[in-house]
């Protein structure tokens, strides 16, 4: 069966091997509802401006709407000669309808066709990305109240550097994933215009309202030009870079979190039901879900440098080469979300281990920072202070012992102006409660952030 876009002007048949090699029906099959959808509401303005009558749109709507129970049921056979999806529904409309199906792709291309059943798919994609993106913040969220009294060591470096309430650390994570919904709905904006109507290249001569048939879709317009939109797979590849961003996040929450299970660190204890085993250490409760999660980020973060490679040195408009946008696309977002949907109730589930977070928690010195600032305010200059504190912390480290273990003769051997008030800062629960700029880990500070984000979060669901 030959496909219904090889027009008169072919003398021979196409080769069997170019078909195999040319078929994309594999991959965007999955494109068939908004395929449909778009179908309806091109169909619908081509009776309002008059190029079909109000009957064969009724026809053409019904027979479209059969055909994707149809291809959801799983009853449509693909096959490779018909090319993509956009052929298979068109060829299943023509068998149903005859002459009124061939109608349907009036002032249409496959080019402003593919180009809108995937702005539709992305819209999409981007909604369930920040609904889980959102579910995400609501879990760091829910864990803030119940480990408010809970301090952990910050790191720099990977070494200890200074205490933080573990509140502030989830946190930190809700603002990260903020960001990545900003990014999603900045990007969502410009996905958000429709294609239909600009045909191969240039437009058409017919009277189409593509107006019509960007409100009829939800876009908010059709795009402007019709030479660029042909071309134009800049929203595909921002929302590959959103994508990636998002992995990245979660890719360094996965590593942060797969040190602090293990035995050395032991700050958390990760669910079972998101962990495996060993075939051969019957001991081993492996972080799995964690490491593929960071191992997943690559795949994502190939695609994008995969779809920006793809449009390289493409000349405009439509070239064949943007065939292959789809399975990167599609895989990219299958990854995420699929990360997005563990990466919630791993968060939930999961217990810090107060009592080993507790023993060890005085040791590397978090509170010689805070030291250093005590000294600031009582005049000394910062780089003094800076050296002073240092000398001080390489004594207690000889004797091995916390800074609020040292004797006050101590302190005052390197600068006699100390006194017995040293102590209301040190240690890291009193070096906690020391901080007071905005956005730090005082304690005021982060019971302020926790109101603001369920306050933002709740007015969000309301939406």
């Amino acid at each position: 069966m030959a496909s219904p876009s090889r027009s008169g002007v072919f003398a021979a048949d196409t080769d069997q091997r170019l078909e195999a090699y040319a078929e994309s029906i594999s991959f965007d099959s999955r494109l068939y509802r908004h395929d449909i959808r778009g179908s309806i509401a091109h169909a619908e303005m081509l009776s309002t401006v008059g190029l079909i009558s109000s009957q064969e749109f009724q026809q053409i709507r019904d027979a479209l709407t059969e055909i994707g129970a149809e291809i959801e049921a799983g009853k449509m056979p693909f096959r490779f000669e018909l090319e993509d999806i956009h052929m298979h529904i068109e060829q299943a409309l023509i068998e149903r309808l005859g002459d009124v199906g061939r109608k349907l792709h009036t002032a249409r291309s496959r080019n402003d066709q593919v180009s809108t059943d995937t702005r539709l798919w992305v819209r999409d994609a981007l909604d369930r990305v920040d609904a889980l993106l959102a579910d995400l913040q609501r879990a760091f969220l829910s864990r803030c109240e119940a480990d408010f009294d809970c301090i952990l060591p910050a790191y720099t470096h990977l070494q200890r550097a200074q205490p933080v309430l573990a509140p502030h650390y989830w946190l930190a994570y809700v603002e990260k994933f903020a960001r990545d919904r900003e990014r999603v709905a900045d990007c969502r904006r410009r996905v958000n215009q429709c294609s239909l109507g600009v045909a191969a290249v240039a437009g058409t001569t017919l009277p189409i309202d593509r107006d019509q048939t960007a409100a009829a879709l939800g876009f908010v317009s059709p795009t402007a030009n019709s030479l660029d939109t042909s071309s134009d797979r800049d929203f595909l590849i921002e929302s590959a870079f959103v994508l990636s961003t998002i992995a990245l996040h979660l890719s360094g929450w996965a590593e942060e979190w797969i040190l602090w299970s293990t035995v050395e660190f032991d700050f958390i204890r990760l669910p079972q039901a998101f962990c495996t085993g060993s075939s051969i250490m019957p001991q081993k409760i492996n972080p799995d879900t964690l490491e593929l999660t960071r191992g997943k980020s690559a795949r994502v973060m190939g695609n994008l440098q995969t779809l920006m490679l793809l449009v390289k040195n493409l000349p405009l408009a439509y070239n064949r080469d943007l065939q292959e946008d789809k399975p990167p696309l599609f895989d990219s977002f299958d990854t995420v979300e699929a990360m997005l949907e563990l990466a919630a109730p791993m968060v939930r589930e999961s217990e810090l281990n107060r009592e080993k977070i507790a023993d060890r928690l005085e040791k590397g010195y978090l509170d010689a920072t805070t030291l250093m600032e005590w000294m600031i305010r009582r005049g000394m200059p910062q780089r003094t202070a800076h050296h002073l504190v240092g000398a001080i912390v390489g004594e207690a480290m000889s004797r091995d012992v916390p800074l609020a273990d040292l004797p006050i003769e101590v302190f005052q051997s390197h600068a006699p102006e100390i006194d017995d008030s040293v102590y209301d800062v040190l240690g890291s629960r009193n070096a906690v409660d020391a901080f007071c700029s905005y956005g730090s880990t005082a304690p005021d500070q982060v019971r302020a952030q926790i109101e603001r984000w369920q306050t933002a979060i709740a007015t969000a669901d309301e939406a």
